[in-house]
């Protein structure tokens, strides 16, 4: 799987909504705007140039950009480490701040059923959209996983 497969997998609209949530100040704090801006075809970075950007910004995903994808994830990421720390320290991963060690061996952590514990833990406290990412982009980064993690709607129980 790729990370194109994560966005797809995901939908439209979780994509927009993981665009929307992406912060400026962020970028530029952990000094990857210039770059952002840059790999995203864009003249200046703001939100609403952001929302305008979202139909170009899917095509691309859906055209299978992988380098694309990966900056995409990073901004998304990168400006929302307080999800990230918080699902890590749940899981009881070791991190710096949100940030993996070098060389860790990562599928030691993630037990049976993780993503529905994560997801059910932190329903609520994060947007729906953000945290179904952060869960499947874990599973494709650190896991190889083959399929898009999505939860068992409750109706379906």
């Amino acid at each position: 799987m790729d990370i194109s497969d994560v966005y797809l997998g995901l939908g439209q609209d979780t994509f927009a909504a993981l665009i929307r949530g992406i912060s400026i100040g962020k970028l530029k704090t952990f000094q990857i705007y210039e770059g952002f801006k840059v790999r995203a075809h864009l003249q200046k970075v703001n939100t609403e140039i952001l929302r305008k950007a979202v139909p170009r910004f899917w095509e691309r995903i859906a055209s299978r950009d992988e380098d694309f994808g990966k900056d995409m994830a990073q901004a998304i990421l990168v400006s929302h480490l307080d999800m990230i720390t918080a699902v890590l320290d749940f899981l009881e991963i070791p991190h710096e701040g949100g940030f993996f060690p070098k060389e860790m061996d990562a599928p030691k952590y993630f037990t049976e059923g993780w993503e529905s514990r994560v997801f059910d833990r932190f329903q609520g406290a994060f947007a729906t959209p953000l945290l179904l990412f952060y869960v499947n982009h874990l599973r494709w980064e650190l896991l190889n996983a083959t399929d898009v993690f999505v939860p068992a709607s409750p109706s379906a129980a």
